[in-house]
């Protein structure tokens, strides 16, 4: 890009609202019209480092209901923060349209600069266009979703008693991983409509209920002839993996409002399932994007010699990954794998070698780095996004290997994949492994119901590389299970050929969960 002349957007570390503006219109003009990014509006909000944590406690959602667990974490990071063991982000940024950037206060104005090129308009641009957050969350809606539950979550605490539905909160939250649709449906969730619905759902899933549960025998040993459980197990929708899905449409002694606050958690949980899968992604685009917006602004003239030192200060922090001998690691930095894949793909584009045709012939040499990278972004995942753009140039230059550590083989640790083709193949292999959710989520799900019997709610875990689940943990998941079935939970944990491993039964607390 040929050099222009640019006004000093602020001298010093000062800043005002003014100074805000101008340097938003500034990365602004970068993003859309060099870049070619696509953005919601923005709205920047300025916070104090007290309410920077505050927004850390409720996992960065503005609006959010009150739960005790919130004013726990708020207490911890709070005595971490002010005993100077841990810092604070500069920036925490909301998918919404408006898409909401919170900056602190005390940032200098570089600071500034950096947080709205990588969150304002980096983040911005992945959230609107990539096709996770497409399928799976509503921009538009959830700030109105937002402040719906938690107006209709306050007044179920003035109605049925704080306790009562602090409890219910408890048990979704214990769940909350397993509250989420992994695959999409062809209807995209429209939260502005949930309020609205929220009747006329509700009697929908009552005929449901009731159809379900309506032959049911009342007594034990009561016999049952007409009892379909083919056509019952179809209408409960098993297997179901969606495990507060299920509860909210099929637990047998939940209040409405309950069955509501359990839609809300997993509303939330949905919202949040993207970004799950997208960190390397979303943290390497957000850099990517404001390391050339910022390299670019100096370019302009913008900032002067002095912002550009200490931007480089911060980025170099932000991308530094310890070595694996290094005391501080502790795996990949999602900000350093992230912004090394897209300097690398950039470079694969506008200058790429023999190997790099022979590994990547669709993208090799093409020319338009940012029209590459805005088609990756729009339509990858971390999982298929690190398998198949993971270069042999950068798994050398961050002097990537594989290692194998098999209690069962006498040998102990092997290196099992080193620097040659059927070595490269093997560690882009594993590494996108490692963030495939179907690989390192338990895949737990609901698989049947006793309906003529006990009413047992029955599940299974299918291991995978022995990893059983953690049983004190499990005991403790599956009793706010058992507290929302109101019966007995089993959940067997069977090897790939079906073989059951370990049971864990648990049965309901009396009347833990009642109104």
């Amino acid at each position: 890009m040929a050099k222009a002349s640019m006004e000093r957007l602020f001298e010093g570390a000062d800043w005002d609202f003014a100074t805000i503006q101008r340097i938003h219109d500034a990365c602004q003009k970068i993003a859309v019209d060099e870049l070619g990014l696509n953005v919601y509006p923005n709205q920047i909000e300025i916070i104090t480092a007290e309410q920077m944590l505050d927004v850390y406690s409720s996992i960065g959602m503005p609006l959010f209901y009150k739960h005790w667990s919130f004013g726990k974490h708020f207490a911890r990071d709070e005595a971490f923060y002010r005993k100077g063991l841990r810092g604070l982000a500069y920036e925490i940024v909301i998918n919404s349209s408006p898409c909401i950037s919170y900056l602190m206060e005390e940032n200098t104005a570089t600071m500034q600069a950096l947080v709205i090129a990588h969150a304002a308009f980096g983040h911005n641009h992945f959230f609107k266009n990539n096709y996770l957050f497409k399928l799976w969350t509503d921009a538009y809606g959830i700030l109105d979703y937002l402040n719906f539950a938690k107006s209709y979550i306050s007044r179920c605490e003035e109605r049925y008693g704080h306790v009562a539905v602090e409890r219910t909160l408890d048990a979704a939250h214990a769940l909350m991983s397993h509250g989420v649709h992994r695959y999409a449906g062809k209807k995209q969730l429209d939260l502005r409509d949930e309020e609205r619905r929220e009747r006329e759902r509700r009697e929908n899933d009552e005929r449901i209920f009731n159809d379900l549960w309506r032959t049911v025998p009342s007594k034990p040993g009561k016999s049952a002839p007409d009892l379909d459980l083919d056509r019952r197990r179809s209408l409960a929708g098993l297997p179901q993996e969606n495990i507060l899905y299920f509860l909210e449409k099929m637990a047998p002694r939940l209040k409405p409002w309950q069955r509501e606050v359990l839609r809300i958690v997993r509303h939330v949980a949905q919202y949040f399932y993207p970004q799950s899968q997208t960190k390397v992604m979303n943290e390497g685009t957000a850099t990517y994007v404001h390391d050339r917006i910022m390299t670019r602004l100096h370019e302009l003239g913008g900032i002067g010699d002095g912002d550009f030192l200490e931007f480089l200060k911060s980025h170099t922090n932000v991308v530094f990954q310890p070595a694996f001998n290094d005391p501080r690691f502790s795996g990949f930095n999602p900000y350093a794998l992230g912004f090394a894949m897209m300097q690398d793909i950039e470079r694969i584009v506008t200058k790429p070698k023999d190997e790099d045709r022979q590994w990547f012939p669709d993208i090799a040499g093409r020319g338009d780095a940012m029209a590459v990278l805005r088609d990756l972004w729009a339509n990858y995942r971390d999982e298929s996004f690190i398998s198949q753009f993971l270069s042999p140039h950068l798994m050398r230059k961050m002097r990537m290997f594989h290692l194998t550590d098999d209690p069962e083989e006498e040998e102990g640790m092997l290196v099992a994949a080193i620097h040659d083709e059927r070595g490269y193949r093997r560690i882009r292999r594993e590494l996108a492994r490692q963030y495939d959710v179907g690989w390192i989520d338990p895949h737990i799900e609901i698989v049947d119901v006793d309906l003529a019997g006990d009413r047992r709610l029955m599940l299974r875990h299918t291991v995978l590389n022995g990893a059983l689940l953690e049983d004190v943990d499990t005991k403790r998941v599956l009793q706010h299970l058992a507290d929302l079935w109101s019966y007995d939970v089993l959940l067997q944990e069977v090897d790939r050929g079906g073989s059951v491993l370990r049971d864990h039964l648990v049965h309901p607390r009396a009347s833990v969960l009642a109104a």
